[in-house]
């Protein structure tokens, strides 16, 4: 009995078993695309949305998270980073808290597709309280003009302007320069539409005006003979 059950098993057992793999084949073939799917992880940018205008971020360690997700063959290569957005709601932030959840809902990815996982599933933030303040603008004045030229006078219009930053950064004692101006060609009385710079990167120009006029009083220089018959007078 035992032969004969050995023997069922075993008769014509190589094409038993390319039978096996040629159905398994067949099957696999037959599955629909939609219904084949596979897994990719991305390295998508953390996006900060609804930061409450009275707080400024601080600190930021981490730029970017990895998204896991699992789609159907068919659409998996179409995924990449430029549509997949991990966005932060941080319309609740405070200086108080530092830590803040990420969720697979925090992500938006192309329809048919599914957000398996997001690493880390925590960021930490610092924030600190926003404050303005009225800087004094200094041009940023560089080279020398042509030979037999003075620079009588600097004006700048308008003289101040207001900063917003976080707290820790703004300081009564500093100034904002402007983008740098090169004299070296001037021969007339000459105004400028120059950029304005911040002293800190985190500071930023309050309103859309962001640059100043600066005017340059110049003067030729008295010749020699001219002095003379000055002096002479």
């Amino acid at each position: 009995m035992n032969l004969n059950i050995k023997k069922i098993f075993t008769k014509n057992l190589g094409l038993k078993i390319f039978s096996f793999f040629l159905a398994l084949i067949l099957w696999f073939s037959l599955i629909p695309e939609e219904k084949k799917f596979s897994e990719k992880t991305l390295s998508v940018p953390l996006e900060l949305h609804n930061i409450p205008s009275d707080i400024e971020l601080v600190e930021r360690p981490m730029q970017t998270v990895q998204v896991s997700i699992r789609a159907p063959e068919r659409l998996i290569n179409q995924i990449t980073s430029a549509n997949v957005h991990a966005v932060l709601d941080l319309k609740k932030a405070s200086t108080a808290q530092e830590d803040y959840t990420l969720t697979l809902s925090m992500v938006s990815i192309p329809d048919g597709a599914e957000v398996k996982e997001i690493s880390p599933s925590l960021v930490n933030l610092k924030f600190e309280r926003s404050e303005q303040l009225m800087l004094s603008i200094k041009p940023n004045i560089i080279g020398e003009l042509p030979e037999g030229f003075n620079l009588l006078k600097t004006e700048v219009e308008p003289p101040e302007v207001l900063v917003k930053g976080p707290e820790s950064k703004l300081n009564e004692n500093d100034i904002v320069r402007t983008s740098p101006i090169d004299i070296s060609n001037f021969k007339h009385t000459t105004a400028i539409e120059a950029d304005l710079i911040t002293p800190a990167p985190e500071l930023t120009i309050v309103g859309s005006k962001t640059t100043a006029l600066v005017k340059l009083l110049i003067q030729e220089k008295e010749s020699e003979s001219q002095v003379n018959k000055k002096s002479n007078e």
